[in-house]
């Protein structure tokens, strides 16, 4: 297995993927936090994923249809990386049907958070989604800025910084 997968350490702001870049691998955080955003035509960042410890990130559509990223995947700290060559998980499947599975549910996973993810942004107001953020993602706020926190949540900083002051009893 040490001959398939190569590890990675990025500094805090380095990126792992780019727009234009090819994903061509899984990439398992080890170590570190880090996040997936897209710059629109506006300049606006928007933050798609997050992720921790033994969380997968990547850009899955990049990756599955092998078109450059639209992306960025960015260390929030310091982080290692396990990464697994697009090709070597395709001979995996095939050799360990155990792969095939894992990566399958995997998959379907992420696909079920992005839709809970945008139901829930269509159908919750802020400060309901902040408080999901808060239960999601425990051990993630204190690790990451407060904009890129708002980001995600689709809002500004400034109103996440009022949620915050407002609800500041409810919080704790």
């Amino acid at each position: 297995m040490s001959k398939i997968v190569r590890v990675k350490e990025l500094r805090k702001k380095e990126f792992l993927i780019k727009p234009g870049d090819y994903s061509n691998y899984m990439n398992f955080i080890s170590t570190g936090c880090l996040r997936a955003f897209y710059i629109d035509k506006n300049g606006q960042e928007h933050t798609l994923q997050l992720g921790i410890e033994n969380w997968w990130v990547n850009d899955l559509f990049s990756y599955i249809k092998n078109v450059p990223s639209k992306m960025y995947v960015q260390a929030m700290e310091d982080a290692v990386i396990v990464q697994i060559p697009k090709n070597e998980l395709e001979r995996l499947y095939k050799e360990v049907p155990v792969f095939s599975n894992f990566f399958r549910e995997k998959i379907q996973s992420a696909y079920v958070a992005l839709q809970e993810r945008t139901i829930e942004n269509m159908s919750r107001d802020a400060i309901e989604k902040y408080l999901a953020f808060r239960k999601q993602y425990r051990n993630i706020e204190q690790r990451i800025p407060q904009y890129i926190i708002a980001s995600y949540l689709g809002i500004t900083p400034e109103f996440l910084s009022f949620l915050r002051k407002k609800h500041a009893k409810d919080l704790s």
